[in-house]
């Protein structure tokens, strides 16, 4: 259940964007929502053409404004503002996820440095390196910024793996809350979309590739079948679908077919920024999904499908 979560801030409009849905997580899981503020060193005096909090008071005086503009009877909010400089801005977030009891980190992608560089690389993609918390992602788009947020219809992809489970868990938690209907869909690659490890053994081997590729498409409607059956008798309102493809692209489609309300996806949060971006599919999901991404970062080696 999320009881805490930590909205980080800069001050800017795009920013504030994830303040709607903060508010219907908070609502919904009766939690309380802590803004944060990190101070931080050698700061731009603008961001996104305004002015960037540089000292402790002006953050204190920022984030208590938004506390009066933002008050609901039932929705605690508190304030946090770290104010010794830091060089690392995601190294601050991930510490004070910890120390401030936080079950989810809420961020809206945005930035001056590219969307590549921005939404994974230099806040999001770090913060999932360095700690276990799930991560909420929203890409604002500049005329919309503060646009409401509902949670109605989930997209959870599957691989069959058990290193992914948490992330079943996590949608589970989130569908039954909001009373949300959760689609389940896994992909199998197609011999055109194979990994490039595995293209080799489909020149070599095309009909064995073929048979397994056919195996693997069985074993996944099993896999979805059995799944789909637990949590309709948990009362859930769920559905389930094995596609064939490129997995982000089958991912993203489905996204924009169903409108998504939201897409939580398994991460292992690679060690580096360049192994990050050579896994394929989370930084594609990121940097294209229309609707917001909840990472939840799983652990262990990841099973071949």
């Amino acid at each position: 259940m999320l009881k805490r979560l930590l909205v980080p801030l800069d001050g800017s409009r795009l920013a504030e964007a994830i303040l709607p849905a903060a508010l219907f997580f908070a609502e919904h899981f009766a939690a309380t929502v802590v803004l944060f503020h990190v101070i931080e060193e050698s700061a731009p005096a603008n961001v996104h053409g305004e002015r960037h909090l540089a000292a402790d008071d002006e953050a204190r005086t920022y984030l208590a404004s938004l506390v009066q503009r933002l008050a609901r009877p039932d929705v605690p909010i508190e304030t946090n503002v770290h104010p010794a400089k830091e060089a690392d801005v995601a190294r601050s977030i991930t510490e004070h996820t910890q120390e401030l009891n936080a079950d989810l980190v809420m961020l809206s992608a945005h930035g001056r440095g590219g969307l590549r560089d921005v939404l994974v690389g230099s806040i999001a993609q770090q913060v999932i390196q360095r700690g276990t918390t799930p991560v909420f992602l929203l890409r604002p788009r500049e005329d919309s910024w503060d646009a409401a947020f509902d949670c109605k219809s989930i997209l959870l992809p599957l691989d069959g793996s058990p290193v992914h489970e948490p992330a079943l868990a996590v949608a589970v938690d989130v569908a039954r809350t909001c009373e949300a209907a959760l689609h389940l869909m896994t992909v199998v690659p197609t011999a055109t979309t194979l990994s490039p490890e595995r293209a080799a053994t489909r020149v070599l081997l095309p009909s064995t590739m073929t048979a397994l590729l056919d195996l693997a498409q069985r074993g996944a409607v099993e896999y979805l079948q059995r799944t789909t059956q637990r949590l309709l008798a948990d009362g859930l309102k769920v559905s389930a679908e094995v596609m064939r493809g490129d997995t982000a692209q089958c991912i993203l489609d489905e996204t924009a077919r169903m409108r998504a309300d939201l897409v939580v996806l398994a991460t292992h949060g690679r060690t580096t920024l360049a192994s990050f971006w050579t896994g394929g599919v989370t930084p594609k999901i990121l940097s294209q999904s229309a609707a917001p991404v909840l990472l939840v970062r799983v652990m262990g080696e990841e099973a071949p499908r």
